[in-house]
């Protein structure tokens, strides 16, 4: 390819492809210069390293989500939505494991703050002003959600969950279920 299509978007989006394939922890510098047939070097025009380009995976990633979970809600509230998100969610790190994990690195305060994960807290708290959580059990349903999905897939994309003959199907549409039934029964303090 030519020196000319490089670009740091496209850098980014290259980046995030070859995630998906080959695990975000085999992207490397040296393998985007191979893709784009340039030498290491001239992409550091582009990115400053590869902690920055995975910054930036994970960045495209958490925008990539969000307009996805943003129209998986659209005209949902309760349980419907709470699904919606879920199910969104699930796809997305299923059709592409290495933005997913992307999405997990330690972003500084002020790459965090002005990312779309700003907008995933706010479209997980609108699904919880339906079940009617005020603070600080809001918060704390906030990481139960996060940690329901994020533990599900994570433990279904490593094969957690092969040692059983019941669908990861089943067993995910079980464990919304019980979100539902705790965020509609949220304890007292």
């Amino acid at each position: 390819m030519a020196r000319a299509g490089v670009t740091a978007d496209r850098l980014t989006v290259v980046a995030a492809d070859l995630a998906d394939e080959i695990g975000l922890e085999n992207v490397t510098v040296a393998a985007l210069a191979r893709h784009f047939g340039v030498k290491d070097a001239s992409l550091y025009f582009h990115i400053r390293n590869a902690r920055d380009l995975r910054v930036r995976v994970a960045l495209l990633a958490l925008a990539e989500l969000a307009d996805r979970v943003a129209a998986a809600l659209a005209g949902r509230a309760g349980k419907d939505a709470l699904v919606a998100f879920a199910n969104a969610y699930r796809d997305y790190a299923r059709r592409h494991p290495g933005r997913y994990a992307a999405m997990q690195i330690d972003l500084d305060p002020e790459t965090a703050a002005a990312s779309a994960g700003v907008r995933h807290a706010e479209m997980t708290r609108a699904i919880l002003r339906g079940y009617r959580l005020p603070e600080p059990d809001q918060t704390d349903a906030v990481r139960m959600m996060h940690s329901t999905f994020h533990g599900f897939v994570s433990l279904e994309r490593t094969g957690g969950f092969r040692h059983t003959p019941r669908a990861t199907d089943d067993s995910w549409s079980r464990a919304l279920d019980a979100l539902d039934a705790v965020l509609r029964n949220w304890p007292p303090a």
